[in-house]
């Protein structure tokens, strides 16, 4: 359906593609992964706008071939005073309507030939996606998508997550040839993203998804392509086995690597000797036998293996306090409510410790953010927050806490670095290097900004910290990175999530939305209410202990101990092959 040959782009300051080749046929479903910031939106918009971009290589894709789309972005504002039904079924209508009056101009018309031309045109689109039976099969897809009941409301009564979906599903009405989506996982609560993952699975035809959704990595792909440092691999198969490729070469690259240093070790040794023999004799022979030990360091230099899919650099987040407390209540909420058009919370009681780790969980929609927001600005009679703490805010609206008129470096200066120097020390952490420090934040990519969002929360030094979906659009190895800052944290965490990764790895107590108030739950509870709810247990227990492995892998290739590597690598594969 679609090849790329050897193709290259570069932006005036970056370089995002050496000559990256791939193929994507009929039917896969296939996953874009990597790091933020490295260029799959881009290449996204290349393959759907490609008269836009001035490239080098050769993009091959019928010209016939239809495209669907789902931004990371959703437009509700655009068509919130149109029902669900009216949004999902606008192509069906649009058709219909369009068969119709052709019916009606032909009892007039004398020019029956051109419009009996233009009604099968009409007729055979009206067919090729679902034609008589299209009231049917939304039915079908809503109910796929537990959506069945929101039917007849307005796209404005829907939560963000909702109408993700929505877009989704009015995308595969259309029954495009291949359709492509932008991170639709974003902001997704638990059920709406099991319903994700069933439409996801549902669909007949070519998918090419940009996601850094484990769970829907894990479940929904047959193909993965890697972007990372310019280059791209693509693997056929699963993202599990992908991964355990990955780990295997690692292991087998990093053997290897050893054993050419040992070699380049031994050679400089050696090097070093014949120049001091050198310096003191002359003899011509010498001076050669140098030259060719110098040539035979160079070739060892030049075949160390450099793998740019092996050895990712994971950013390094760390959240530092200047004023650790004891144990004393951090935040008090006392009898909060909160209301729109609906009451949407009500007699709110919690009470947080100053080291206690709190995840807010609940449907998409139902004052969770609001709730947050409330408690940073401390603008509520029902909030009580110690004089001892210090907060810091994580919005998943990026626009609160970040200027994106600013560059990355005026707004670190804004936020109280001092220098330069000091600036690009810092954030070089973060994984923002060279010339970045002067782009707009605006031009950046929203995992990127959520990553400079932790940057200067880490930098506040606070000891409370209030992160609405911290790990939305952050790539993989920036939630791992994510997870490790929350488990060393000293402070308080009341975080918004529906990563059920993070949250089973790195929280205390769940506080879960139910019946307009929030009530607490053990994180025993909780796991047992998702593996009922929405996971498979066997599954997530299998995924424990495959975690436990890896990182039993990763503190034996630090002890270079290869043969333990391997022997765990087997153990490895035998778990894979139970999921």
């Amino acid at each position: 359906m679609i090849k790329v040959d050897n193709l290259s782009y570069s932006f005036p300051q970056k370089n995002l593609y050496n000559n990256i080749s791939f193929s994507l046929e009929d039917g896969q479903h296939c996953a874009f992964i990597g790091r933020n910031g490295n260029g799959k939106s881009t290449l996204i918009d290349i393959i759907m706008n490609p008269e836009r971009y001035m490239f080098d290589g050769k993009l091959e894709m019928d010209p016939n071939c239809r495209i669907g789309y789902v931004s990371q972005f959703s437009q509700i504002e655009e068509r919130k005073d149109t029902t669900v039904y009216e949004y999902v079924a606008e192509e069906f209508i649009k058709l219909q309507n369009q068969i119709t009056s052709i019916c009606t101009e032909m009892e007039t018309s004398m020019d029956i030939d051109t419009l009996l031309e233009k009604y099968q045109q009409a007729l055979d689109a009206f067919n090729a996606i679902g034609g008589d039976d299209f009231e049917s099969i939304i039915n079908k897809k809503l109910n796929l998508a537990n959506l069945t009941r929101h039917k007849d409301l307005m796209i404005s009564e829907l939560s963000g997550g909702e109408f993700k979906l929505i877009q989704v599903i009015k995308e595969m009405f259309s029954n495009p040839d291949l359709m492509i989506m932008d991170e639709p996982d974003v902001f997704l609560d638990f059920e709406n993203l099991n319903s994700l993952k069933d439409l996801i699975n549902s669909h007949k035809g070519t998918l090419l998804v940009i996601t850094h959704n484990r769970y829907l990595l894990n479940h929904c792909f047959n193909k993965i392509l890697h972007l990372e440092n310019m280059e791209l691999q693509e693997f056929d198969g699963r993202f599990i086995d992908y991964n355990f490729s990955l780990l295997q070469t690692k292991i087998e690259l990093q053997e290897l690597a050893m054993a050419d240093s040992e070699e380049i070790e031994r050679n400089a040794k050696l090097i070093d000797k014949l120049r001091e023999i050198a310096t003191d004799d002359s003899e011509a022979a010498r001076g050669k036998s140098l030259k060719a030990r110098v040539k035979i360091q160079e070739r060892l230099e030049a075949r160390r293996i450099k793998e740019p899919f092996l050895d990712i650099k994971q950013p390094n987040i760390s959240f530092d306090i200047d004023n650790k407390t004891e144990n004393i209540i951090a935040l008090k909420v006392n009898d909060y409510s909160v209301s729109y058009d609906e009451m949407l919370l009500q007699n709110v009681n919690i009470e947080i410790k100053s080291t206690d780790k709190v995840a807010i969980i609940g449907s998409n929609g139902t004052g969770k953010t609001t709730l947050l927001r409330s408690i940073f600005k401390n603008n509520s009679d029902s909030i009580e927050i110690s004089p001892e703490i210090k907060m810091a805010y994580l919005s998943q609206h990026q626009g609160e806490t970040l200027n994106e008129s600013n560059t990355i470096f005026e707004e670190f200066f804004d936020a109280g670095f001092k220098t330069y120097a000091e600036i690009k020390s810092y954030i070089s952490n973060y994984g923002f290097e060279g010339e970045i420090l002067d782009h707009k934040i605006g031009s950046l990519s929203g995992g990127e900004k959520n990553v400079l969002q932790l940057a200067k929360v880490s930098a506040s030094k606070a000891n409370m910290l209030l992160l609405d979906e911290p790990t939305s659009h952050l790539d993989t190895y920036s939630q791992i990175a994510l997870e490790k800052a929350i488990e060393n944290y000293k402070g308080a965490i009341l975080m918004i999530s529906h990563d059920y990764y993070l949250i089973s790895n790195c929280m205390d107590y769940v506080l879960i939305v139910e019946d307009k108030t929030l009530r607490k739950m053990s994180m025993k509870k909780f796991r047992r209410k998702i593996y009922a709810n929405h996971f498979d247990r066997d599954y997530l227990e299998v995924e424990q202990k495959k975690k436990s492995i890896e990182t039993k892998i990763e503190l034996a290739l630090k002890d270079t101990n290869f043969e333990l590597a391997k022997a765990l690598s087997e153990e490895l594969e035998e778990l894979i092959k139970l999921l």
